[in-house]
């Protein structure tokens, strides 16, 4: 597993982490400590408000609705930054009811600095 892949690997498992001193870990294993979010009008710095945000999503999409984050194609990377293409449906199959892109910049370290998301439906 490439470092991309596994970069996707934990990003898109974050958002299925129901305990919250693993979620805790998790965010600051993926972001660094003043990275910012920036997902539609909202803006999340720092891993307090990541942290916040995450469970925040977890409680109303994977445990409220049974939705699961899910790939889809593989990672991509160019220099810094890297794309990940997602979709989140039914963990139980079925399909989508949202997807899009997240755009991440990495620091030196490959912890994500900056993350964008575009939500495509």
């Amino acid at each position: 597993m490439t470092q991309v892949d596994e970069i996707a690997a934990r990003y898109l498992a974050v958002w299925h982490e129901s305990d919250p001193a693993a979620r805790d870990a998790a965010v600051a294993g993926l972001w660094s400590a003043d990275a910012r979010v920036c997902a539609g009008a909202n803006e999340y710095v720092g891993h307090d408000a990541i942290t916040r945000r995450v469970a925040a999503a977890h409680e109303k999409f994977v445990a409220g609705q049974g939705l699961a984050f899910r790939p889809l194609g593989a990672a991509e990377a160019h220099h810094d930054g890297m794309r990940i293409r997602w979709q989140m449906a039914p963990a139980s199959g079925g399909d989508a009811v949202s997807g899009g892109v997240q755009f991440l910049l990495l620091d030196a370290g490959g912890h994500i600095r900056l993350d964008y998301q575009f939500t495509d439906f």
